[in-house]
């Protein structure tokens, strides 16, 4: 059911008001955005002349529930370049709803935001890939079972149906795969399929999603990259292989265990956002 408050013209007035509280606290202009997923929120503490919003400051944000995001916006500069980095994001799994999950891309494109950066945790599915590997994202696989552009269409956000045929763009994909090079870090591409969750997928759900030609698997990221695009964001998606997907190695999977993988290849992370994000913005 549509309530008052989640009416497309209501969302987009909510998105312009969380904007304008953000705006207030930083004055300068921020064109880059990154999501920070599990255990990758370091960046973050890093950026100069920072400003720090807890979600619970800005209105409509809702509160992340999960260990390894921070639940703050923190935007300052990297390099010179200013950028808004969220520690942490909102997962359909946590009870939100698609709407609340996305609405902090909203809030970012009513910023002025045009590019963002999405991170995430995700399970290995390609064999040829180890934990602790960074994988860009060339394409996604949504299979969270809705899509966050059902309902109403607010024009003022974009086109009704707007185009996916390049999600994750080209250019910014060779921008990552270029510096990471120049600090000795081999990326490779992969396709991503985004779930529900919160459980871990079975060994056969992993050996459909290798059907399918997924190479990684997670609960986030697709939403957030599919309403990016609907608002005319250019995304760059980079996945960390925290973990193995079920039944790729004969051991059970837990949280903790993509917590430690985060920390440990959070330094080369940090320097490859650090080397990215400047050419994203230009």
């Amino acid at each position: 059911m549509m309530t008052e408050d989640s009416r497309p013209e209501i969302l987009y007035e909510r998105a312009e008001h969380a904007a304008r509280i953000v705006r207030a606290h930083y004055g300068e202009e921020v064109r880059t955005a990154v999501v920070l997923g599990s255990g990758l929120g370091a960046f973050a503490d890093q950026l100069e002349e920072q400003v720090a919003l807890d979600y619970a400051d800005i209105p409509g944000f809702a509160r992340s529930t999960v260990e390894g995001h921070a639940g703050r916006l923190v935007i300052g500069k990297t390099n010179g370049v200013s950028i808004a980095a969220m520690q942490g994001r909102f997962h359909y799994y946590e009870g939100y709803s698609f709407e609340e999950v996305t609405f902090p891309m909203r809030v970012l494109g009513a910023l002025g935001v045009r590019s963002v950066l999405l991170t995430n945790a995700a399970g290995g599915i390609n064999l040829a890939f180890d934990q602790g590997a960074l994988m860009i994202i060339s394409d996604h696989l949504n299979l969270m079972g809705a899509n966050p552009l059902r309902g109403a269409n607010d024009d003022r956000f974009g086109a009704r149906f707007p185009d996916m045929s390049e999600v994750y763009a080209r250019d910014f994909q060779e921008i990552a795969v270029e510096e990471g090079k120049a600090i000795g870090l081999e990326l490779r591409r992969g396709v991503y399929a985004a779930l529900s969750g919160p459980s871990y997928e079975t060994p056969a759900e992993i050996r459909m999603l290798r059907t399918l030609g997924a190479d990684a698997v997670g609960m986030s990221t697709a939403p957030e990259a599919i309403v990016a695009r609907h608002m005319g964001l250019k995304v760059l998606g980079i996945s960390c292989i925290t973990n193995m997907a079920a039944g790729v190695l004969d051991q059970p999977i837990n949280h903790a265990e993509v917590m430690e993988t985060g920390a440990r290849v959070r330094e080369k992370f940090t320097e490859l956002l650090r080397r990215v994000i400047p050419r994203l913005s230009a």
